[in-house]
């Protein structure tokens, strides 16, 4: 989507009508009709009363975990949550309870120890590290079964999964619940940048007045919200895209020598491919790189010491063509 015609032309209206930068915090002079139309645009896409925009992912969860916590509450953090959600829960003051990966057990025993306090679930629901999805509709069971609080970042789902791409918790069954606020970025599948905290519009009234990250930081650029708006228009019809990405993935690519016969274009959205260590993890990103193909590389800190790998993240503007010839680089380049 950063590239595309629709959505270049919409941010290049919007910097010859608006100039380069917002000029200051929301609450200041920095929204503009463009921001609260945007807002309005991913409210109706995600199915929630309404949505607020950030100027970053991460600063939207960092927000909404701290909108969320009162006095005596507890958080339940899934152990692969996301940087920025650790980091909301420890600037937010509020107990931390670590579970399991994807352990609704540890979940319901967690907030069964826990009567009578306000709780909040934090979970991603396509995991950006391993790439596997979130239990949701069994994570939200409990927690509503407890009157807690269900917290979902959805910043790999959004355009990618669920009805009209809305994402891991519209495809869970949760769009609207008002027990569910649903935090995403908008640099991923959208292809801009920012973020967006989606639920009920009490919760965002909260934000708007008292949180921190969205209160005293700049607004988006008008530019950027433009292009991420027409960007959510192109994905909620984007059917067709999402066809051919899901037949993308489902390619089996060639084989990747040694590692358990794992095969690259293989899995969920993308394909998380291992590496013996950290150092053969960046030498074969860096190699394929020299051969004209970007890859993520992830080591640690970022994974555990024994889990560095490459993450291949399908992108359909990429011509056919293109995306089987990297493949066939990534496994000549493989360690």
């Amino acid at each position: 989507m950063s590239a595309h015609p629709a959505v270049t032309a919409a941010a290049t209206a919007a910097l010859a009508g608006y100039g380069l930068g917002s000029t200051g915090s929301r609450l200041v002079r920095g929204s503009t009709t463009v921001h609260h139309d945007l807002e309005e645009d991913l409210a109706g896409w995600l199915g929630a009363e309404r949505a607020l925009v950030f100027s970053s992912g991460y600063l939207a969860n960092v927000g909404a975990i701290r909108g969320l916590v009162q006095p005596r509450t507890l958080l339940v953090s899934d152990a692969h949550n996301h940087a920025s959600l650790i980091d909301g829960c420890r600037i937010s003051g509020a107990e931390t309870m670590v579970t399991p990966h994807a352990d609704v057990d540890a979940v319901r025993a967690a907030l069964a120890a826990a009567p009578n306090r306000p709780a909040v679930v934090v979970t991603e629901s396509v995991f950006s590290v391993d790439g596997d999805l979130a239990p949701l509709a069994e994570l939200h069971a409990v927690t509503r079964a407890h009157g807690a609080l269900l917290l979902v970042d959805d910043a790999h789902g959004l355009g990618v999964i669920g009805p009209g791409g809305a994402g891991g918790a519209t495809a869970a069954g949760l769009a609207g619940e008002l027990d569910v606020i649903v935090t995403a970025t908008l640099s991923k599948a959208l292809g801009g940048a920012g973020g967006v905290v989606a639920g009920p519009a009490e919760f965002v009234r909260h934000l708007v007045e008292t949180g921190r990250t969205f209160v005293f930081d700049t607004a988006p650029p008008p530019a950027v919200a433009a292009g991420v708006r027409a960007a959510v228009g192109l994905a909620w019809a984007g059917d067709q895209l999402r066809a051919e990405l899901g037949d993308r993935v489902a390619a089996r690519g060639p084989t990747v020598a040694g590692r358990g016969a794992e095969r690259v274009g293989a899995g969920g959205r993308g394909r998380v491919v291992t590496a013996p260590g950290p150092e053969a993890a960046t030498a074969w990103a860096a190699d394929c790189r020299d051969r004209g193909v970007a890859v993520g590389c992830f080591r640690p800190p970022s994974t555990p010491d024994s889990r560095s790998r490459l993450r291949l993240t399908v992108n359909v503007g990429v011509p056919r063509a293109d995306f089987e010839w990297a493949l066939e680089v990534i496994v000549e380049c493989a360690p």
